[in-house]
């Protein structure tokens, strides 16, 4: 998911932990957010929140706290109703999933008509200017960039060029170059990949996800839904989703996308008819 920029204004906040899709209270509001309340038209009460987590583990201070970080970093706003509060999703934080939803869903379909250019980034940021470092490393890494050396990026999706500017204007990055690269010569591209990305690493945990998810019986379809997609949507963050031509033979993550589009599908209406009760209106 990435963070919209907001004409006229700085973006709200994302934590560090939320953008590298770390398994937290925070992380999994993000994932119920994108997956339920942003289809069910951007508002949720502070129980069905608290309720849902629990459902996964998190301790209701957690959860509240999860909430209070969201909405201080410009993602929700609240609304009193009697003793009950309602939140809503920012304009901000409606793009940021829209824009997220939509990743996660196309991912996993391996490019097999690739014209064999990548394009290229030099951009470096000052050592001493650790967040904005962080955050151009996250969002490169989201958008399918690798680096194969400092300040050096590469990928095969040329379509992504405008988010990339965007994100370097984004980070203050003045002296930036892109450019569109054929490989002629030298080395093959073969080594040039594995130095940009580690593919048995992403390998490991497509196999983790398969291992997961391989059960289809479940009781509770809601927690499990937010489960797999939760696990489901750090891959876009550490898989480049780069061509056939470049990926190892019989690379599993085709077989692990086949997985969560079944599972969602056989989850999927039960664990929204299970939503809609829970964050019914009260009586």
């Amino acid at each position: 998911m990435t963070d919209a920029v907001r004409p006229g204004g700085p973006a709200p906040r994302m934590s560090r932990r939320h953008a590298a899709g770390a398994g937290s209270a925070r992380g999994l509001l993000f994932t119920v957010l994108g997956e339920f309340v942003l289809p069910a038209g951007g508002t949720v009460w502070t129980s069905s929140i608290i309720e849902v987590l629990g459902r996964l583990g998190v301790e209701e201070k957690a959860a509240r706290q999860a909430l209070m970080r969201t909405a201080a970093d410009g993602w929700l706003v609240s609304e009193r109703h009697g003793r009950r509060t309602r939140w809503s999703l920012t304009p901000s934080a409606e793009r940021l999933l829209v824009d997220g939803t939509r990743r996660i869903y196309e991912f996993g379909r391996v490019a097999a008509d690739w014209d064999g250019r990548l394009v290229l980034v030099l951009a470096r940021v000052p050592e001493a200017d650790r967040a904005a470092r962080h955050l151009l490393n996250t969002r490169l890494s989201w958008a399918g960039y690798g680096t194969p050396g400092p300040g050096v990026w590469i990928s095969t999706h040329a379509e992504r060029i405008a988010e990339v500017e965007q994100l370097l204007r984004h980070c203050d990055v003045q002296d930036a170059r892109i450019f569109r690269a054929e490989h002629v010569g030298g080395a093959d591209l073969a080594g040039m990949v594995r130095q940009a990305w580690d593919l048995d690493a992403v390998e490991a945990r497509y196999r983790q996800f398969l291992a997961e998810f391989a059960a289809a019986r479940t009781h509770e379809p809601l927690p499990r839904l937010i489960e797999l997609v939760h696990a489901w949507r750090r891959f876009p963050a550490i898989d480049p989703a780069l061509p056939r031509d470049l990926l190892p033979r019989r690379w599993i993550g085709e077989r692990a996308a086949a997985l969560f589009a079944r599972r969602h599908a056989e989850w999927g209406a039960e664990a929204s008819a299970a939503w809609l009760r829970l964050d019914a209106p009260p009586a």
